[in-house]
Order: structure tokens, then sequence, then C-alpha cells
């Protein structure tokens, strides 16, 4: 058993999770307390400023602005640590996910921000990065990464069960006795949360009030929903850019209908994957930002006619889960245990990953 921090930034870029596991890398976890620590608001903005033009993650190194994201997630470590009066010492692994800033598997190219080498110097803990290289590099769409983490959870849940993560884009983890299929289903918050920052210069739509304000726009959501990457078979990954040449077609309705036919389009995008699995599930657990909006939770209850739940149900931290995993992943990745599936990115066949960095 090790004990492992994940540090990871979701593409909302709305802070920096952290969070301890205590784990084997299999089905043995003792979940420890997860954190968000603070995302410097200059880097932030400099990142999203990156993101009109990201294909320049391609070709240039970014050397300064990846220092700085490096010492940012560095310095939310040292304040989790100092926090929760925890002995650097007694932490065996660090799992960096870093900031994601390019995804596209199709050219086997992923890029995520933030250096394990340097991490490791600083900490002077061993650290993992580079989680979703291998599987991108083999054919594989490189995500989601967490269906493994979820399956090690839910081993004495009722099946079918999905679990869903609402983060900026949303993505889900099938589990079904040994089966587990998992893809990127569609938006989640990011196109809610740029409009919502755009009209009202709020980072969120709280609670989901402001859609559940508004009416929803049939035609527009029609579509929005007739984007080609709905009828694609499992598994399959998206870029937090892809829908955002879409997000447009509402330029025209009021703030409060444009919020609200952006929330129905991440309900109704979501629900289109169960066209692609073998049964439907009983029940959803949902984790990320997402779960909070109530207009959304309820949203899907009604759409789906199941149980649709935070995952604090069943005693999980929806804060922590992504955080937690990648945690979980680092263990495995020393243990050269694999960290997808094919039935997870499409990888080939059952793929271990990650680079290990000693200080």
């Amino acid at each position: 058993m090790k004990r492992a921090l994940g540090v990871i930034s979701g593409t909302s870029m709305d802070g920096i999770d952290v969070a301890l596991v205590t784990t084997d890398g299999r089905d043995r976890v003792t979940r420890g307390p997860g954190r968000v620590m603070p995302y410097d608001p200059g880097i932030r903005e400099e990142l999203l400023a990156f993101l009109a033009d990201p294909q320049r993650a391609e070709t240039e190194p970014l050397t300064d602005l990846e220092d700085r994201v490096t010492a940012m997630f560095v310095e939310a470590v040292r304040q989790y640590l100092a926090e929760l009066r925890i002995n650097p010492g007694d932490i065996d692994l660090v799992g960096l996910h870093g900031q994601t800033i390019w995804h596209r598997p199709e050219k086997r190219f992923t890029r995520q921000l933030g250096s394990g080498a340097a991490m490791a110097k600083a900490l002077d803990i061993p650290v993992v990065d580079a989680f979703r290289q291998a599987d991108v590099q083999a054919g594989g769409q490189g995500a989601p990464l967490v269906p493994l983490y979820h399956a090690a959870l839910a081993t004495s849940l009722d099946k079918p069960l999905i679990v869903l993560n609402l983060g900026g884009v949303a993505n889900i983890t099938y589990l079904d006795g040994e089966t587990i299929i998992a893809c990127d289903t569609g938006p989640a918050s990011a196109l809610i949360d740029d409009r919502m920052l755009e009209i009202y210069g709020l980072p969120y739509d709280d609670g989901g009030r402001v859609a559940a304000s508004g009416r929803i726009n049939e035609a527009i959501l029609a579509q929005l929903l007739a984007d080609p990457f709905f009828p694609l078979p499992t598994p399959k990954s998206l870029d937090r850019q892809h829908f955002h040449r879409l997000a447009h077609a509402v330029d025209g309705l009021s703030p409060q209908d444009a919020i609200a036919t952006l929330t129905a389009f991440t309900i109704e995008a979501t629900c289109k994957v169960l066209e692609h699995l073998p049964r439907a599930p009983c029940r959803w657990l949902v984790t990320g930002g997402g779960r909070k909006n109530t207009a959304m939770m309820a949203g899907f209850a009604k759409r789906l006619g199941v149980p649709v739940e935070p995952v604090e149900t069943v005693g999980w931290d929806g804060d922590a889960l992504e955080a937690e995993c990648f945690g979980y992943l680092a263990v495995r990745a020393t243990e050269g245990l694999p960290l997808s599936l094919p039935t997870t990115t499409g990888v080939p066949e059952a793929m271990p990953g990650g680079i290990l960095h000693r200080p």
C-alpha cells in the first residue's frame, strides 16, 4: 500500500484539485482528504487566451509558461500538506495530471502543462506524469482515464451503473459486471461557464438559477445535437474547444434562454450515449461541478427516469474524485498495471503508462 497525492486542474481551470489516497493500485483504496487549491488568476487568463490558438502547443516549447504552471502546482501541494499537517516524507508518490492545453488523439498528440521532473525536485517526492501519452501514441483516445478508479470504488454497488463526470467536458464510466465502457459524451459546464462570464461576469450559473429562468429553444437545440460527434461509437474523446464553434448558435437568444438552451444541450448530448451502451443503467452517480447545478440535475432525472444522484450519496467526494484517481493511477503506473483499456479509450490493448520522475 502506498500513500499517493493526485494533482489535477480540469478544463474549466477553476482550481487545482489535490487529494490523498492509500492504495495497492488494484481494488484496495482508502480515500484521504481532498482540497481545491487556488488557481493563479494571471496564469488562468493567459491559458484561456492561449486556447484561442492552441495548435501552438504542437510546435512551441512554452518553457516559461510551463515553468509557471509547474510552480503553481508545486505551491498547491505545499499548501495542501501544510494545511492538513502532513509530513512530505510520509507521501510515497505524487500523480501530476497537469493542465491539458491541446488534445488531438486523431493526430496521436496530447499535451498537459506541468513538469513531473521539476515537481519531484521541488518537493523531494517521486512524481508520475504523462498519463495520457502512451495511450494516445498507441492509437487510443487518451481519455477518460478515471474508469478503472471508478470500478475499484464501485465493486459493491448495484449495476449496470453510470458514473457521470460533469466538468468542462462530460464523460461517463459504464459498469456492468466485468464490463467497463467509457467515453466523453459532449459538453458539460464549459459552454455555460464561458457564456455566463461573457454575459454576467460570473464564473458559472450558481445552482442553475439562470437556466431555470429561461426557455429552451428547441430548434437551436436540435441544431447543436446534429454535430457528427454524437453518432460515433464508444470510446471517443473531446477537446474542451470542440463545441465552441457551435455555441454561437445561441447568440440571438436572451441571456436566460441562451443558458437554458446550453444546459439542455449538455443533458441531451449526455443522454445520447445510451444509444451506444449494452443495457440501460439503473442508476447514475454524478461527479464534477455540474452536480451542484440544480436545474441540470433535475433535467437529467426527468429525462432519464432513474435515480440521478451526486456521488456523495454513496460516500464519495465529487470535488476530489479526479484528483484521487491520479494518485491511484500513479501507483498503478509504478506497478506496470494498465491505466486504460480498449473499451475505455479505444487503445488496441490494455495499456500501462505514465513516467516516473525521482527527486
